[in-house]
């Protein structure tokens, strides 16, 4: 299955956040999305979850989704959003159990998904025990549980260390080179969007318009940390982005 944003508008009251949104996620690729801070890059991910209703335009869901799919789309955030008296199998089969699933079923998925994210050895601890990086493990295995068709994915490592990022980034890659699948990432991280994406989508500053969709064509198991490379997109998309990433910086506030 496939997202197609179409015209995408959205506004809170007097403020035009995003303006124009026309976008394709296609199957089996991960679309990564950038900006200045403030741009809207997460309301337009709530706005593709269905979240939050576009003030005007379509988001389309076209095609068939997997088999055995349970929710077509389903969320990764940034806080983790963990249940602190749930193990970490606990955490993972709470997202099943509307699923009127037999037991056996139910727990061949949390088997499964917690050996994908190399959870097997702590399925029985809880949340307050894990690192950051072992609890947005825990989150991303959440995830692939209901297996959607599209992952929505909200800055899930800014909150880690640099080198928890790159684990968990290494964890990411080796997870969809083993068995891929679709997903929004929104990151103010270029060196993360570089590493994971497809394609990556530059927003301009609020109200967020498409400024360049910028095409990665090497394999994501083929990219490595210092590639010369990856490190000039980067520089690329530093390029496209820092002036108005210094105007969004100094826009005062409105209280």
């Amino acid at each position: 299955m496939e997202l197609r944003l179409d015209a995408i508008a959205h506004s809170y009251g007097e403020t035009e956040v995003l303006r124009d949104i026309s976008l394709q996620i296609p199957d089996g690729r991960i679309v990564c999305i950038v900006g200045p801070s403030g741009c809207g890059k997460s309301t337009l991910l709530r706005l593709m979850g269905g979240l939050e209703q576009a003030s005007t335009g379509r988001i389309l869901q076209v095609g068939d989704t997997p088999e055995k799919c349970l929710n077509p789309l389903t969320y990764v955030f940034q806080d983790f959003a963990l249940l602190p008296w749930r193990s970490v199998r606990g955490n993972i089969s709470l997202v099943l159990e509307d699923h009127a699933l037999p037991t056996s079923e139910s727990n061949g998925i949390i088997t499964d998904v917690l050996a994908r994210t190399r959870l097997t050895d702590f399925a029985d601890a809880l949340p307050k025990q894990l690192s950051g990086g072992m609890k947005q493990r825990v989150a991303i295995a959440r995830a692939l549980a209901v297996n959607p068709a599209v992952m929505l994915l909200d800055e899930p490592l800014s909150a880690l260390d640099s080198q928890t990022r790159e684990l968990l980034m290494d964890d990411l890659v080796q997870l969809y080179t083993r068995e891929p699948f679709t997903a929004v990432y929104v990151t103010h991280n270029l060196n993360e969007a570089v590493r994971l994406g497809h394609a990556i989508v530059v927003l301009s500053r609020r109200p967020g318009r498409i400024r360049d969709i910028v095409e990665i064509p090497e394999p994501l198991d083929s990219r490595h940390r210092g590639d010369p490379a990856l490190e000039a997109r980067q520089s690329h998309l530093w390029d496209l982005m820092r002036e108005e990433a210094q105007a969004a910086d100094e826009e005062l506030v409105d209280v």
